[in-house]
């Protein structure tokens, strides 16, 4: 198996085996790299790279925002969802006005819910039962 295969398995595997709260930080991961890729290429006169990773950060956004189960989640999933359009709302400013600082803060936002995910990820692990290693 050549190196970007094992790589891709690997990340399978992480992406199968991964808690819910620890799936949350990795979309909040991808949507933050795809966004700062976005504002880069904006800022560089990188249009269509700009508007290839503006789509991708934001199908993780909507992603996020219809997986919230506003059933169980009550006032957080309530917060969150308007966080999300708010998100979105941003990002279409972006694309109209082809203006990174809409994504800059976009980024720092979602920074900030990506570290009380990351936090609620360490207190999960700490609190899940140990498995033998196989």
């Amino acid at each position: 198996m050549d190196y970007a295969g094992a790589n891709r398995a690997y990340t399978e595997s992480s992406i199968l085996t991964a808690p819910p709260e620890r799936l949350v930080v990795m979309l909040y991961d991808g949507a933050i790299r795809f966004l700062k890729q976005a504002a880069a290429a904006e800022r560089n006169g990188h249009h269509q790279l700009f508007l290839e990773r503006l789509r991708r950060g934001e199908a993780i956004i909507d992603e996020l925002n219809v997986t919230l189960d506003m059933a169980q989640g009550g006032e957080v999933a309530a917060r969150l969802r308007s966080i999300y359009l708010f998100c979105k709302r941003h990002l279409v400013e972006a694309h109209l006005k082809r203006d990174a600082s809409h994504i800059d803060e976009v980024v720092r936002l979602l920074t900030d819910l990506r570290e009380s995910w990351q936090q609620l990820s360490v207190q999960g692990a700490a609190a899940r039962p140990a498995t033998a290693a196989g």
